[in-house]
């Protein structure tokens, strides 16, 4: 917590303008010209908020920062926010985040900037490749502008999340449709092409409303020197919006690349190849981009992007079954230990230590610790699914449901969250809820791997077996490698009455883990369909041991309600509430 403290001390000197009000760099609040009284502890309520505006700072980080290692009862923060709140209306300038802390809405701003008004919706598709230029280089250089913009400390535009524009976009909807649907007031498209020796990205930008396009930038670059061309777009449009306005600008002008040494060049290319093979989710791929980001960090030790991809990369390997959880943590661990002052340069890693924390360590004070850290990050897919697991894993199914729903009104049309939020809904034991959620999204995404993996396996649990059979059986032919894939087919068979089919998927898996990891998490259910309690228990042993990540959210399954009462199910089940009576003694806070 001594980024937090550093970040009140580097406050407690500023001065803010915020809606009707001037917070002086002595602590005198202003409204007009009439002084509002603040108690100390609410001043540093304030600045605190102030200092992070827009992102999410946790009831931990405000109770570190305003009282230490002092112990206070659970509601001091509520009670300091209540007051601070009173304070400041008519204004409503702090929301209250469900589960997670409080959050500074108002557009907020530096004593002496200019004041602005809300910031515009900007969607940027991903950039289109022309011959002979590689396949991940347009749509990685548009990601990493859209992280650059959503990222900045003085954003200019609100960047819309990156799941849905890009699902809008595969789906051949074009700019300005893309931009009605997730009600952008601007779009940024780009085509990079390849010339003898160089790269030409031209980007244009669309007014939604009208479908005018109200500018166009062209950059030149040599094919060796494309490193950071996105921080040059972004500084760009900085300028542009800044100044108040867009204007048309046509002429290809050379990029100036700041990056001197080429191993750092280098490292940067190999970051953006890395990056777009492990997000295919293909066992392959994700071998493939894991070697790239090794090469990427190796190669420039400050990338920190490659370094945060890299922990990313092996958690999800670790859900989906392509590498052993205690090996994922490992990496995780040595990633994280490799960066001096982690809060401070690279907070994006603590999710990711927080799961290995809570999955791997069973040490849940940790995990709290890391989360709370790191809930003021903004949604992305990888970090919000990581919220949504710990919540999940903790049977705190309220709060995961709504981080989904939080974040689905961020990312619409993200189909891993529309299918998340039916499994929540499933462990929740909403069932009607959960079966409509199924049927929304076999509509919507019907071929995505989400839809597949938890439709299939809530609807042959509910009874629809031929559609999920369907559905399971699309998907392990897809993934042959995806072990949770093939186990829900299985289940989906045993439940339809095939069950000479499903004990013969069941047995192959076995074999194969003679000579490879297989996450055995779904498994249990496909035992419990065929009555063998015996099996079942076998497999929740062996995740269990493995550390598996999906192994506490298995104990709450209602597929696995046969196996309540049974003694070694039970000694499992107690698993958790040591670990919350632990951490509520270490922490000595109210959980």
């Amino acid at each position: 917590m001594d980024r937090l403290a550093s970040t009140l001390s580097d406050s407690s000197h500023a001065g803010f303008s915020f809606g009707s009000f001037r917070l002086e760099p002595d602590g005198t609040l202003l409204r007009g010209e009439t002084a509002v009284h603040l108690p100390p502890k609410e001043l540093a309520a304030l600045r605190l908020l102030l200092a992070h505006a827009g992102r999410i700072v946790s009831p931990l980080q405000l109770k570190q920062a305003l009282w230490g290692e002092v112990h206070v009862s659970a509601d001091s923060i509520p009670k300091c926010l209540s007051s601070l709140r009173s304070r400041l209306e008519p204004d409503e300038c702090i929301q209250t985040v469900y589960k997670r802390g409080y959050r500074f809405i108002t557009a907020a701003r530096p004593l002496g900037e200019a004041s602005t008004g809300p910031l515009p919706r900007l969607a940027i598709m991903p950039f289109a490749n022309g011959q002979t230029v590689p396949d991940h280089l347009g749509p990685a250089i548009a990601e990493e502008m859209m992280i650059r913009l959503a990222n900045a400390r003085y954003p200019v535009a609100f960047v819309l999340a990156r799941d849905s524009v890009f699902t809008l976009a595969q789906r051949g909807q074009t700019a300005q449709q893309v931009g009605r649907k997730l009600g952008a007031d601007l779009v940024m498209t780009g085509t990079l092409r390849a010339l003898p020796g160089s790269y030409r990205l031209r980007v244009e930008m669309i007014r939604v409303d009208d479908g005018v396009q109200i500018w166009v930038e062209d950059l030149l670059t040599p094919q060796d020197r494309i490193a950071g061309i996105e921080a040059e777009l972004v500084r760009l449009l900085a300028v542009r919006l800044s100044a108040g306005g867009l204007t048309i600008h046509a002429s290809a002008e050379p990029f100036v690349e700041r990056r001197k040494r080429p191993e750092r060049k280098e490292a940067y290319d190999i970051f953006l190849r890395g990056h777009h093979e492990w997000q295919t989710l293909q066992r392959h791929r994700m071998q493939d981009g894991l070697q790239h980001l090794h090469k990427a960090t190796e190669l420039d030790s400050s990338l920190i992007a490659a370094r945060i991809d890299l922990v990313n990369l092996c958690v999800t390997q670790a859900f989906y079954g392509f590498m052993a959880p205690v090996v994922a943590a490992d990496h995780v661990r040595r990633t994280a230990a490799a960066i001096p002052d982690l809060v401070d340069r690279a907070e994006g890693i603590l999710p990711a230590l927080g799961w290995v924390h809570f999955h791997v360590d069973h040490d849940l004070a940790k995990a709290i610790q890391a989360f709370s850290a790191s809930s003021h990050l903004t949604h992305d897919a990888w970090t919000t699914r990581l919220r949504v697991m710990f919540a999940l894993s903790r049977r705190r199914y309220e709060e995961g449901i709504g981080l989904l729903r939080e974040a689905l009104d961020e990312d619409p049309f993200s189909p891993w969250l529309h299918s998340r939020l039916a499994w929540a809904l499933h462990l929740d034991g909403q069932a009607d809820a959960s079966l409509e959620q199924c049927h929304a999204i076999v509509e919507q995404f019907p071929n995505h791997e989400g839809t597949c993996l938890y439709g299939a396996a809530i609807l042959a649990f509910h009874g629809d077996t031929a559609l999920a059979t369907e559905l399971a059986r699309d998907l392990a032919q897809r993934s042959p490698y995806f072990d949770l894939a093939t186990a829900t087919h299985a289940y989906a068979l045993a439940c339809s009455g095939q069950k000479d089919e499903a004990r013969a998927i069941a047995e192959r898996l076995q074999w194969l883990s003679r000579e490879r990891f297989v996450i055995s998490s779904f498994m249990p259910a496909v035992y419990v369909a065929l009555e063998d309690e015996k099996a079942a228990l076998l497999e929740l042993r062996a995740s269990r041991d493995s550390r598996c990540p999906w192994f506490f959210q298995m104990l709450a399954d209602p597929r696995l309600k046969p196996l309540h009462g049974l003694p070694e199910f039970e000694q499992m089940c107690a698993i958790l509430p040591r670990m919350e009576a632990d951490a509520e003694r270490s922490l000595g806070l109210e959980l």
